[in-house]
């Protein structure tokens, strides 16, 4: 029973005039808050080392040689490379589409056609030598030799 002798509410710390329930209930939501607040901070977490594994990619796939396809040539038109090593084909042309393919015992390739801008990976897996040609232009040729 309260001092004043009404049943209807318990005794309650008071402070300055007020209950302190509210400072109690704040507290109370502030842990929630902080409580909730750490499995979304895991995931974000989680999300953020997710893209940045998908956004780089392992050192074996990253093209270390690039190409260019401008004026219906490649460029440089010739390459000497170790088998394992990724070269990258841009067409660095504004108004021209390509097809790179390679056709060879030992490896095929075809990029399908690439729009001005694009860009496509060959991996070269197999030493010999491989002439990259441009299926819409018969006179582009890149020479790429494969060492062991």
């Amino acid at each position: 029973m309260s001092p004043t002798g009404s049943s209807a509410a318990p005794d309650l710390p008071r402070s300055r005039g007020r209950l302190a329930w509210g400072r109690l209930a704040w507290g109370r939501l502030a842990w929630g808050r902080a409580l909730w607040a750490l499995p979304v901070a895991a995931v974000l977490a989680g999300l953020v080392a997710w893209a940045a594994i998908v956004v780089s990619r392992p050192a074996a796939i990253q093209a270390r040689f690039l190409v260019s396809q401008r004026g219906r040539a490649f460029n440089p038109g010739e390459l000497t490379i170790k088998r394992g090593d990724v070269v990258r084909i841009v067409n660095d042309d504004g108004d021209l589409t390509h097809h790179a393919y390679i056709q060879s015992p030992s490896m095929a390739f075809d990029s399908g056609d690439q729009a001005p801008g694009r860009d496509v990976n060959i991996d070269f897996d197999v030493p010999g030598t491989f002439n990259v040609l441009c299926g819409i232009h018969p006179k582009m040729r890149l020479t790429v030799t494969v060492e062991p």
